[in-house]
């Protein structure tokens, strides 16, 4: 290894650390190794062996190193210029994770449509296939087959492959149903500060569930599968949380009301994909669900999770912060109808086609155009609210809206203990955005943006963000290891390209 890779390589475990918010001491405690030692590698000036490499990029949620390429993946932006034409919007990352775990309750066979193509698919499904469930992409539009064994073997679990992503802990509600005692690894995916896993525990705990967290791993035991004799009440209205408890409820012997239930798009995918499995679900959309359960779930079935409402926010944000004229076809208005009246507020001249249904059956499209606008600042905050508000994922694209707009805009981001502070790394391509403490920033609009080099932020809406910014920037951009952006969007650079954009992804060392 040359001094020079040395250099590169310390460069980008320093700057992922950095914006993990760790010390060299908390990465050193990660890897069993001492804070010099880290100093060393940080400063290129310690050989590196491929094993390290992984662990530190295991530690870190950042691709390090990539075996088989030449490197972890950059994006190269040359913005400044508007975009054009139409694009369709892709299935729902969150829907599809949440299916890949709801077949297991499946002993027929499973075919998903459409599926997204992305990290956090593939994390699932090397997850699944270690313990043995076979799956197989059929064709060229992502068509997926899963087919569960009678028995899961889950002693030879791929634990690389579940630390790096938090669905995981979306198999603790199916596995009660087929397992007396499991272990599952702890969970990984975004950095957004402490994310308690205690609203699963408290919500499957009544169906016989008892869960110990011991060094890295849940150790779960099954007391009884019998629905709870009382209404579930969650603690949080939290999506996660809420499929897992109608995953548990799906499999058990008689009915279990949940109360305080998330209504939001993945939940109700997750619904209607369950009622395909025979499971009756009274209530669907909103935040009482009486579910029916079925002990003998065996069922062929053929489903097409709706499209995503996040990556059409993405695509409506890139076209107003770039100042273009797009059409964002096959949106599901039902989750941007607030993010919408809040930008027409805002003076976003805008137009939608009447709806239409999804493949689903019941999730509502349409396709939206946005052209040209002068926007200002909206009256109050902008803050996320769990559905039917303002999407919790849909906030940080704000950031850059209200960049572009007239005004001083407030964001409160009270869900998560750091993502705000990520969304001032804006202030890179020219943005002035203001940390107020670790949920607040203030943005000053309108920005000249101007281009710069940045690593991706390891959190997917903030990463996706600064890339939309790059793409208003004039000049040449850089955004570095890209891997968390790839665990929620498939191919997004090509597909802006198809747009006009100028992405040019390319690897080093």
């Amino acid at each position: 290894m040359t001094d020079d890779y040395r250099r590169r390589i310390g460069k980008l475990i320093r700057d992922s650390r950095q914006h993990r918010g760790w010390t060299q001491t908390q990465l050193a405690d990660a890897l069993g190794t001492s804070q010099s030692a880290v100093n060393r590698m940080e400063r290129g000036q310690q050989n590196l062996s491929l094993e390290m490499l992984a662990r530190i990029g295991e530690a870190l949620d950042s691709e390090i190193v990539s075996l088989g390429t030449s490197g972890p993946m950059h994006l190269r932006v040359v913005g400044g210029h508007p975009l054009s034409g139409s694009i369709d919007v892709k299935s729902s990352k969150n829907a599809g994770v949440a299916l890949l775990c709801a077949s297991l309750l499946n002993r027929g066979r499973t075919v998903l449509r459409k599926v997204a193509r992305i990290e956090e698919v593939n994390r699932i499904l090397e997850v699944l296939n270690s313990i043995g469930v076979k799956t197989r992409w059929l064709n060229a539009d992502n068509d997926l087959e899963i087919l569960r064994p009678e028995i899961l073997d889950l002693g030879s679990i791929d634990e690389v492959a579940a630390r790096r992503t938090r669905s995981v802990l979306m198999f603790l509600g199916p596995l009660m149903h087929s397992e007396d005692v499991f272990e599952l690894p702890y969970a990984g995916g975004c950095d957004l500060g402490a994310r308690t896993v205690e609203p699963h525990m408290i919500a499957l705990r009544p169906f016989g569930l008892a869960v110990k967290a011991t060094a890295g791993s849940y150790h779960a035991t099954v007391e009884s599968r019998t629905a709870p004799v009382r209404p579930l009440v969650l603690t949080e209205r939290g999506d996660t949380v809420t499929e897992n408890a109608l995953l548990a409820a799906a499999g058990a012997d008689g009915v279990t009301v949940i109360r305080n239930a998330s209504p939001n798009y993945m939940v109700q995918d997750l619904c209607v994909f369950l009622t395909r499995l025979g499971v009756r679900i009274d209530g669907i959309g909103t935040t009482t669900l009486t579910v029916h359960g079925r002990t003998d779930i065996s069922a062929d079935v053929d489903y097409a999770p709706s499209e995503d409402p996040i990556e059409a926010m993405s695509l409506l944000t890139a076209a107003i912060v770039t100042g273009s004229e797009i059409t964002v076809r096959r949106a599901p208005i039902e989750f941007l109808e607030i993010e919408l009246a809040l930008l027409e507020e805002m003076g976003l001249d805008y137009s939608r086609t009447e709806e239409y249904p999804a493949a689903n059956g019941h999730t509502r499209l349409v396709d939206i155009t946005v052209r040209p606008s002068v926007l200002h600042s909206p009256i109050d905050k902008i803050h996320p609210m769990p559905f039917p508000g303002l999407n919790i994922d849909n906030l940080p694209f704000f950031a850059a809206i209200a960049a572009s707009a007239q005004g001083a805009t407030m964001i409160h981001d009270w869900v998560y203990d750091k993502r705000a502070i990520y969304l001032t790394e804006l202030t890179k391509l020219g943005a002035r955005v203001q940390l107020a403490d670790p949920h607040r920033v203030y943005v000053e609009g309108p920005t000249r943006w101007s281009a710069a080099e940045v690593i991706c932020p390891p959190a997917l809406r903030p990463a996706v963000v600064i890339l939309i910014a790059m793409l208003a920037a004039k000049g040449t951009s850089v955004l570095r290891n890209v891997y968390v952006i790839n665990r929620g969007y498939e191919d997004l650079a090509n597909r802006l390209n198809q747009l006009g954009a100028q992405i040019e992804i390319f690897r080093d060392i």
